[in-house]
């Protein structure tokens, strides 16, 4: 029995690209940025694989052709990477080819650990290639994410860098968050420092005043960084720090796979619950 899709609404913006559309459009006329991800992962078909390319390419064409100030996060897993890295690399050389030409700028978004290491691989192939509209996300709780920034500095690539959501062991990750915070704020702000276009993408207020300090002494702007927080949370604040002119941008998840996407990221950890809970009523 397909659930009905109001019980996603307040975090997915529709099912449809269509339906998506007036919500970034309203977004963009509050002066917010936005990155849409299309919901979907795990792809094990080159059938499915290519078709979802396809989808992306129609994305970005829509995007750009309707002037919204927007650029789109992807799962590479949706693309083929654990079909065949090659045949993933093809596909994204392909969605590349055409964001460029666009000149919109593609995330490649970070799953869980075990394809950590493929999609900076691949994000490295495509990346000389493609350096203004290409990047990773990095996620602090990560052991090796420290190793990471270094190299994503020697590159100067652009890097969302975010806490992360994902149930990891603790060989590979730190478990308790004022760790996990302490590494946030380290390699954030080795990012701001020495890397390319960085997205700062939380929601704890602490991390966001240290940012702001941090982009104050050292006379960045908005060219340089920019704040990011999810679609349905915490929209005062994301709205309020835009108009002090603080860039912000709205990550908007949307399409027809919400209930998987969304159930397995709310049971996974304890702390994605308290999270959606937390910033449900903070403004």
């Amino acid at each position: 029995m397909r659930l009905p899709f109001f019980l996603a609404s307040r975090f997915v913006a529709g099912e449809t690209l269509e339906d998506t559309l007036p919500v970034v459009r309203g977004l963009n006329d509050d002066g917010l940025r936005v990155a849409l991800d299309l919901l979907g992962e795990h792809v094990t078909d080159r059938n499915v694989a290519e078709r979802a390319t396809d989808t992306y390419v129609d994305l970005v064409r829509t995007i750009a052709d309707d002037r919204y100030d927007v650029n789109i996060s992807i799962k590479l897993s949706m693309m083929g990477q654990q079909i065949d890295e090659d045949f993933c690399a093809e596909n994204l050389r392909r969605l590349l080819e055409v964001a460029r030409s666009r000149d919109v700028f593609v995330r490649l978004d970070m799953e869980g650990s075990d394809t950590t290491a493929s999609t900076l691989r691949l994000f490295e192939r495509v990346y000389p290639d493609y350096p203004d509209h290409v990047g990773p996300v990095l996620q602090a709780m990560l052991h090796r994410t420290e190793r990471d920034v270094e190299r994503m500095c020697e590159l100067g690539a652009s890097v969302r860098i975010c806490k992360g959501a994902y149930d990891e062991p603790s060989s590979l990750a730190a478990q308790d968050m004022s760790t996990i915070r302490e590494r946030f704020a380290a390699h954030m702000r080795r990012l701001l420092a020495d890397a390319g276009h960085t997205g700062v993408a939380t929601h704890d207020d602490g991390l966001i005043a240290a940012a702001q300090s941090f982009a104050r002494e050292h006379d960045l702007g908005a060219g340089d960084f920019e704040f990011q927080m999810l679609y349905g949370m915490r929209p005062e604040t994301q709205r309020a720090m835009a108009a002090e002119g603080h860039p912000m941008r709205v990550y908007v998840p949307y399409g027809t796979e919400w209930l998987p996407y969304y159930t397995r990221r709310l049971t996974e950890r304890k702390e994605n619950i308290w999270f959606v809970l937390k910033n449900l009523f903070r403004r």
